[in-house]
């Protein structure tokens, strides 16, 4: 099940799964606190600060958007299949990763 499915500003169709979102705010997966954070991932999809892609893949790249109230980075990081992007997984930095 697709929680959304829209276009990055680089025009490629990104989407976010139910199995994806539950990984994400997973007590196990130590980021609980990522339930609160859907709509800011999706806003950093469509409209982040920076994209960073992978150093040993590429077709993986980190989508940023800063934080200002927590003067931190939502780091969304996504994986491209066949032209369409899938959400691997999200959690704060308080640093872009470089190349």
């Amino acid at each position: 099940m697709i929680i959304f499915e829209l276009t990055d500003k680089m025009g490629r169709k990104i989407r976010l799964t139910k199995e994806r979102w539950a990984h994400i705010t997973s007590p196990a997966n130590l980021h609980p606190y990522m339930v609160n954070y859907l709509e800011e991932v999706r806003m950093a999809i469509i409209n982040p600060d920076a994209v960073v892609p992978n150093k040993f893949d590429d077709s993986k790249a980190n989508y940023y958007k800063y934080l200002k109230v927590e003067k931190k980075y939502l780091l969304i990081a996504v994986k491209y299949l066949n032209g369409d992007g899938f959400v691997m997984t999200s959690f704060k930095v308080r640093n872009i990763k470089r190349k």
